[in-house]
Formats: C-alpha cells, structure tokens, sequence
C-alpha cells in the first residue's frame, strides 16, 4: 500500500500529513509534521458496545517518547519511560476535550486515540500536530464522528498576533492561547495570560477562527480523499426489539414524575431524590424478565437525559435555575485565612456547598522540583497540587495517586497564580500550595485559585495582585442554538446537564487563565464574548469578599518559615566555596545546619530555620571569597611550625586567616625581643593575632606580624645582659669600637 501525502502552509512553517504509512492496522492512522516535530496518530474502535456501562467509553493517550527529544531518561535505574509527566497529561486532556464533544453521548463502543511523539525540534510543540492528527486518523476511519475539527495556538508579542509561537517565543508572549473548533465553532479553549483585559483575549480568540476555518477545510480535503465509510450502529432485531420495549417502559414511568422537583438548593436533597427515582425504575425494569442488566443500565441512562430535558426547561422556559438563583448571581461567599498555626499560610473559600482548603510551605531555593521530560528540563519553582477526596462529594473513594482530573485542576490553578508571582531575585523561596477540596457542588478548580490567594497572601508571598476564578455556563436550545442563557457560577447539575463549563480566572486588572469545556458540539464567537464580560463581573464581586479577610500580602513571612540570607560573590570564587568534591560547603552546611544554593552569577542563598546558624554559614562563606588586605588585622589558629629545611632551625609559623588562605609569620615578627625557637612564644594550635604586612602576589606569599601589633617596650628593656640591644630594640646595637685607619697613597 502506497502512501499519500498532503501539505499546507501555516504560521510560515509547512504542515505535512502523511496516511498509509505507518500504523496499517489501525482503524485510522495519520503521521503530521510541522517543522522537525512529528506526531503518530491512531483511533481503534471496538467491534461492538462495551456491557454494563452508560457513558460513552473514550480514551485519550499522549505518549511523550525521550528519543523524540534525543534524550535518555535521567534516573540511574531506570531508562525507560514510566508513568506520563504531567506536561503529557495535560496534552491527553487538551486533545480530549477537542474531540469528545464531537461524539455521540449514546455511543458504547471504546474508542480510542493514540499520539505519539516521533520526533521533537525544541521550536515547535507537539500539541497543535497532535490535534489535527487526532482530528485526521478520526476523519478518515469508520468510526462515527461529528467532525472534523481544527485546533492553533496563538501568541501576543508586542502587540502583534502570532500563528504557533515557538517555544522561545512563547516565553516573550502576553498570552498563551489554544483555540480548538470548527469553521464556525469554539469547542475548547486553554489560555494562559499575564493579565490580559477581556477584548484583548477576545480578539486572540477571533484571530484564530480565521485559521481555524482554512485548517479545517484541509483536514476535510484529506477526509473526502483517503476517509471511510462511517459504521452506524445497528441493532439485531431481537435487541432493537428489547431496547423499544425498555424505551416505552421508561417513557411511561417518566410520564408521571416531575422531574423538576428533584431540583434542590441542597446538594444531598438533590441526589437523594434523583436516586429514589432511579431505584423506582430500577424495581419496575427488574420485574420484566426479558430485560437484560446492559438493557437496565440502558433505561437508567434515559433518566440522566430526562433530567437534562427537564433542568433545560425550567432554565429556558420558566426562567428558573435549580437553587432559585438568578443568572447572573454568585452562591454566598465565605474567606478566611490563618487558620493553621504551623503551616507557613492558609486560606479557605467557600462558595455555596464547594469548600477549599488551600495551604502553603515556602522552602529553599533547592527544593525546586527538577524537570526531566521530553519538552521540559531545567527546574520549577512554583508548585500547586489539588486533591479531591471521596469524602468531598460524599462518596467512598479509594485514597490512590492523583488522576487526570486532579493534575488538570491543579495545573489550572497553578497558570492562573504564576502571573502574579514575584520575580525569583525578590523571593528566592521555593512554593508549594496544596489545595485540599473538602466539599464540591461545582467549580471547585476556581475556588482553589480563590483559596491559594488567600493562602499566598497570609504566608506573606508578596503577590502583584489578588487572582479569583468562576465557572460560568450554558443552556442553550437543540433545536434554536440562537436561544439559550449564560449562567453564572454553575454548580453540580448545572455543569453536569448543560452545555458548557467555561472557566475564566484573573485579577482586576486581566485575565490570567481560561479553560473552556464545550459538552456536545461547539459554541458561537458571540457567546464566548459575552461569557467573558459576565465573569468579569463575577470575578470583581469574587474579589471583594476576599479582600475583606486580607486585602494585601503580609508583610512577615510565618515565624516557622525559613529565613532566606542572600549575599553576592565573585563567580570565580565559586569553586573556593564548593571545594573539592563538595567538601566546603558540604561542611558549612553540616556545622551550621542550613541550606545553601549558588547560582551561577554568583549569588549565595543561605536557608534556615535558626538565625544564628544563618549569619556563622553568611561569615563563613564571606571569609572564602575575602581577600586578604595589607594592614588587616586576623586572629588565626597556628597550623604549622616552619623550619628551615637544611639547618632545622625554626624560622616561623603558619597563621590560618581565613578558610583557605594563611600567611607566614617570621621569627624575626614573633616578638619585639630576640627569640631562639618560634615555640618559645608560640605552638600550633594557638590563636593569636596577626597583622598583614605584605603580600607578594608573585610568588603566592602572605607575610604577617604579631610583634607589630604588640607594645613597643621601653629602651632600657631592650638592653640585653650582654651589653647588646635587642635586633629588634629601638635603637641598633652598637658595633665594637675598633681603631680609626686612614689610607694616603704618595
């Protein structure tokens, strides 16, 4: 099978896909390049609906390959890839959310959809490839989709637009912006900003459907080319009969309930009743023993959808929403902060039934967490990590590692706070904030960022601004898209039976993190516009009520915080400070009991819990990189008695200065009085004081003196039993007397 090849140019890069290839047996495979970084995709459907299960069976999977980025895996023991980074996580759930609106909510067959990354440049990113593959190898195969679709990032560097910004660019972008959707659609948005204001967000969102619409009309080129037949569903007549009989079952039920009345301010209330009409169907499906399990689980789904028709009624027809709020009104707001003594800083938010717990813990510079991925390497030195217990929803859940789920919220609330972060050299602190979720009725990724500013500002992190986020959402007409209505903060069955959850987070000033979830198809430009003007004004009121538990930064930092001491050294004296192998500053670290971070341009940071212990590590380091002055005086330890190598005489002492660097005290310097051994005055180990009184650079030499800082004895003290002064008296000693000669030559 011959392979066939198309290309179009975007963003002045050329965008190649290649089908026939590679992955043959695959239901739909495609391989997409764009600059040197190329993507395999693969979708596989099964052959027939998975039993027992009523939801929609889709699997996303982002694989990061090392060998695409020509690097090894850094561990000692194990070299291959492990579990996915959180980069590729994130990746899986960017993709994800692009396509799964565009399937069925009543399809049971798995399908699943493979990327994997070939080849990594280091300019292009694999994200915005990886979804025009998905959206390909899903085009072309038989497996029925409502697509195709088309996804583009956009940056905003110096006011000017940017089609796919490499990854140098990115970090000089205001913003950083994915749009995924049809010609005419959004269906998934994910933006980072550094306070962007809502038209200059809107115009990026604009600019990319112009993009998006050409990109997609390639993708179709493509499908109508190379594309399958599609396989529908069909049933056996025997199960189409069952199903029918199990549909009319259900309709009758349902004609004498009012499922509106299930709708409840009250969480529990909510669910409980919707379960005692569950249960009630369950009984009267159980009954009929022509219904199978899988044909139950069937009819119970039918209630979901009830629910849905129902709650979209009284929104679009009776003007309702389900705890009786109006559109555009906030559940009642709580925020405190400081409610943890130890902890370095705390906050909890709550809005309606969700309840955050938001804790922070400054540690040093070198707690940073090392990234070791296909695309990141270097270091992290912001953190945020979310956790959503069972117990929050009121569901027994096993207590495992984080999931999808809980590193997208995090991750969420992590771009939302960086923007406002301090620089590194104005708080050297290493940050982590763990969001603990203690109750949830929706929205609990937004009311993390609220809680991590409360916690960041009562930890005393001197944050730009105050960062809040909201939910908002959407109730819109199947059969009139042009009929619907926004709603602000969203909760549980709100999210769970409407449209969209669009998320939208930043300060007074701009946005600094958006990410949009469509549930089936896509939404209008308009739509997104004024979504984005209604959070604002939801995010102002949000505001507010934080500023009233702490309106600014604290200005000390937690008295069980570590204290960072920063100083500045010449880079060359670096080396002097490490020592061989570590063994200085390993030392300093064990004696002082302190951490200690050197940055390249010479910057010492010192961290510890003790001051004392902080200012010996700050003096110690000093020491290494001072140099020595003449005229400076040093008290030092004696080292080394020196003698002279032929005679064995002794002809002075080594002084140690300061670590590292010792100078030599002559006999001669010891005493004002004559000496015969240096030991008569002194012996290694003592400490004296010395004064520097030359230092030739030369020949490495560093000449002191300790009769230099001694009293100058009295002249009759200098006068020996002999007759004879002192050398080092006064006055000289005087010569013998001899007979003046005088010599005439004739």
């Amino acid at each position: 099978m011959s392979s066939q090849k198309f290309s179009t140019e975007i963003g002045g890069r050329n965008l190649e896909v290649e089908i026939g290839k590679l992955a043959r047996q695959a239901h739909g495979s495609c391989t997409v390049t764009y600059g040197e970084t190329v993507v395999l995709a693969t979708a596989v459907t099964s052959g027939k609906p998975r039993e027992g299960v009523d939801f929609f069976p889709l699997m996303v999977d982002y694989e990061e390959r090392l060998y695409a980025a020509g690097k090894i895996k850094g561990s000692r023991f194990i070299k291959r890839e492990g579990r996915a980074t959180d980069e590729a996580v994130l990746t899986s759930r960017l993709i994800d959310r692009s396509i799964r609106p565009l399937f069925k909510e009543s399809e049971r067959n798995d399908v699943q959809v493979v990327i994997t990354v070939l080849s990594y440049d280091g300019i292009n990113a694999p994200d915005f490839p990886s979804v025009i593959a998905a959206s390909i190898a899903l085009g072309i195969s038989p497996i029925v989709w409502d697509g195709p679709l088309a996804g583009i990032s956009i940056g905003h560097i110096g006011g000017e637009w940017v089609i796919n910004p490499s990854v140098e660019a990115k970090a000089k972008s205001d913003l950083e912006l994915f749009v995924a959707g049809s010609a005419q659609e959004v269906i998934m948005i994910e933006a980072g900003a550094k306070q962007v204001p809502e038209e200059v967000m809107f115009a990026g969102i604009q600019f990319a459907n112009k993009h998006l619409a050409r990109l997609v009309e390639f993708v179709n080129s493509i499908i109508k080319e190379v594309g399958k037949a599609k396989n529908e569903t069909t049933l056996d007549s025997e199960t189409a009969a069952v199903r029918d009989l199990v549909k009319a079952k259900v309709e009758q039920f349902l004609a004498t309930k009012d499922l509106s009345a299930c709708f409840d301010a009250d969480k529990s209330k909510m669910k409980a009743a919707i379960i005692a009409v569950e249960e009630e169907l369950n009984e009267i499906l159980k009954a009929d023993n022509e219904v199978s399990k899988d044909m139950r689980a069937m009819g119970l789904s039918m209630i979901d959808q009830a629910l849905e028709v129902a709650f979209k009624k009284l929104v679009l027809e009776k003007k309702q929403r389900p705890d009786g709020r109006k559109f555009d009104e906030i559940r009642p707001l709580s925020a405190e902060v400081a409610l943890l003594s130890r902890t370095h800083g705390s906050g909890l938010f709550t809005r309606g039934e969700t309840q955050v717990l938001s804790i922070v813990t400054l540690g040093a510079p070198g707690d940073e967490q090392t990234l070791d991925g296909m695309e990141d390497s270097g270091t992290k030195k912001y953190m945020h990590h979310y956790n959503f217990p069972g117990f929050s929803v009121g569901e027994v859940k096993p207590l495992r590692g984080p999931g999808r789920r809980e590193i997208g919220h995090g991750a969420l609330a992590e771009k939302a706070l960086v923007p406002v972060l301090p620089e590194n050299g104005d708080f050297p602190y290493t940050i982590r904030v763990v969001s603990e979720v203690l109750g949830s009725n929706g929205s609990s990724s937004q009311a993390s960022i609220c809680g991590s500013t409360l916690s960041l500002m009562d930890a005393g992190v001197p944050i730009i601004a105050p960062v809040a986020g909201i939910a908002m959402g959407l109730v819109r007409d199947d059969q009139n898209p042009d009929t619907y209505q926004l709603l602000t903060d969203i909760q549980g069955i709100e999210d769970h039976a409407g449209h969209m959850d669009f998320k939208v987070a930043g300060t007074k000033d701009g946005i600094t993190a958006i990410q949009l979830d469509i549930k089936l198809g896509g939404i209008s430009y308009k739509i997104v516009e004024e979504t984005l003007k209604a959070a604002r004004i939801a995010r102002l009121q949000i505001l507010e009520v934080m500023a009233q538990a702490i309106a600014a930064p604290r200005q000390e930092l937690s008295p069980y915080a570590p204290r960072i001491t920063t100083l500045h050294i010449d880079p060359d004296k670096i080396r002097d400070v490490i020592g061989t192998g570590g063994k200085v500053i390993n030392e300093i670290i064990d004696k002082c009991n302190v951490a200690i971070d050197i940055e390249q341009d010479g910057t010492v940071m010192i961290t510890s819990h003790d001051e004392e212990g902080a200012a010996k590590a700050k003096a110690w380091v000093e020491n290494i990189v001072k140099e020595v002055m003449v005229g400076e005086i040093y008290e030092g330890k004696v080292t080394q008695i020196v003698k002279d190598k032929n005679r064995g005489s002794e002809i002075g002492a080594i002084v140690e200065l300061l670590p590292g660097k010792d100078g030599m005290v002559h006999i001669s310097e010891v005493d004002h009085t004559r000496i015969n051994k240096v030991t008569d005055k002194i012996n290694v180990g003592d400490v004296v004081k010395v004064k520097v009184v030359e230092i030739d650079k030369e020949k490495n030499r560093t000449s002191l003196s300790i009769k230099a800082l001694l009293p100058r004895p009295a002249f009759s003290d200098t006068l020996k039993t002999d007759g004879h002064f002192s050398d080092s008296g006064s006055r000289p000693a005087p010569r013998d007397k001899k007979p003046f000669f005088k010599k005439f030559n004739k």
